[in-house]
């Protein structure tokens, strides 16, 4: 029996290859925007160029990282609630 072909236009390749272009670049912009925009960080290295966007990535892996040590700590056999 044959799939049905999912022709939506989110899971077309050359949609996706295009996501990816403009939000790639919807990022360089605001990090490039990093370069005109006055700050007034409290500590220095908040003054530090494209903070932001270095910041939020260190923190997102720290979680992924986090949240894997975590999972492997709290579980359990699959035969756990097997009588």
């Amino acid at each position: 029996m044959a799939e049905p072909k999912n022709d939506h236009w989110l899971a077309r390749p050359a949609t996706i290859r295009l996501l990816w272009v403009v939000f790639v670049a919807v990022l360089a912009a605001l990090v490039a925007l990093d370069l005109v925009v006055t700050h007034h960080p409290h500590f220095s290295l908040e003054g530090s160029f494209g903070f932001g966007a270095w910041f939020g990535f260190l923190s997102c892996v720290v979680l992924i990282v986090f949240a894997k040590a975590l999972g492997a700590l709290l579980k359990r056999p699959d035969t756990y609630y097997d009588s």
